[in-house]
C-alpha cells in the first residue's frame, strides 16, 4: 500500500514537474508576446495623450498673454481657442485604438490645434514687446519642449504598434492570437500630412 502511495505521489509530481516544464516552454516561444506588445502599444498611447494634454493645457496662458499685446489679433486666438477646445474633447480610450477612424478623427484635432499654435506664433513675430516679454518667452519655451515630447512620444507609439501588429500577421504570432487571444486586433497608427507632424516653429 505504502508503494502505492509513493508512487502516486511520485506521479503528482510528475505531472505537476511537466506542467512547469510546459509553461516554461510557451513562455519561451512568445505566448506572451501578444499581450505583452499589446500593453506596450497602450503605456505608449497613454503617453501620446498625455504630452498632448500637457502642451493643450499651456494655450489659455498663451492666449491670454498674446491677448494683452496683440488684442487686434481676435480671429487668430478665438481659432486657438476653439482648436485647443475640439483637441480636449476629441479622445480615444486604448480599447479603441483599433479603430482607424478614431484614431484619424483624433490626428486631426491635434493637427488643427498645431496649426492654429502655428499661427498664432507666427503673428506674435509683428508684436517686438509680445517677443520680448518673459512670460511669453517661458510659455515658447514650455511649448517647444512639449512639442518635442509629443513628436517623440509619437514616434514611440508607432513603433510599438508596428511591433504588436507584426507579431499578429506573422508565424506563430499569429496562430497563437488565433488560439489564445481571439479578440485582439491590429491597432490603428499615425498616417496624418507630413506638413501636420511639425511642430510650430517657436523662436527666441
Amino acid at each position: 500500500m505504502m508503494d502505492i502511495a509513493l508512487t502516486g505521489r511520485f506521479r503528482g509530481l510528475f505531472s505537476l514537474g511537466a506542467l512547469v516544464v510546459l509553461a516554461l516552454s510557451l513562455a519561451g516561444c512568445g505566448v506572451n508576446n501578444v499581450p505583452t506588445l499589446e500593453e506596450q502599444a497602450k503605456a505608449r498611447w497613454s503617453e501620446v495623450q498625455n504630452q498632448y494634454q500637457r502642451r493643450a493645457d499651456l494655450v489659455p496662458n498663451l492666449v491670454e498673454t498674446v491677448k494683452g499685446f496683440a488684442r487686434q489679433e481676435q480671429e487668430v486666438l478665438t481659432k486657438v481657442v476653439e482648436a485647443r477646445a475640439k483637441a480636449t474633447q476629441v479622445t480615444i480610450d486604448a480599447s479603441k485604438l483599433s479603430d482607424p477612424e478614431a484614431v484619424r478623427k483624433f490626428q486631426e484635432a491635434q493637427a488643427e490645434l498645431s496649426g492654429a499654435l502655428g499661427r498664432l506664433l507666427a503673428v506674435s513675430e509683428n508684436y517686438p514687446d509680445l517677443k520680448s516679454n518673459q512670460n511669453f518667452l517661458a510659455l515658447q519655451s514650455q511649448l517647444e519642449g512639449t512639442e518635442n515630447r509629443i513628436a517623440v512620444a509619437r514616434r514611440d507609439y508607432i513603433q510599438a504598434v508596428q511591433a504588436y501588429n507584426t507579431e499578429l500577421r506573422t508565424i506563430p504570432g499569429k496562430w497563437i492570437a488565433g488560439w489564445l487571444y481571439p479578440e485582439a486586433k491590429p491597432m490603428a497608427t499615425f498616417e496624418t500630412a507630413q506638413e501636420n507632424q511639425a511642430a510650430p516653429k517657436v523662436s527666441f
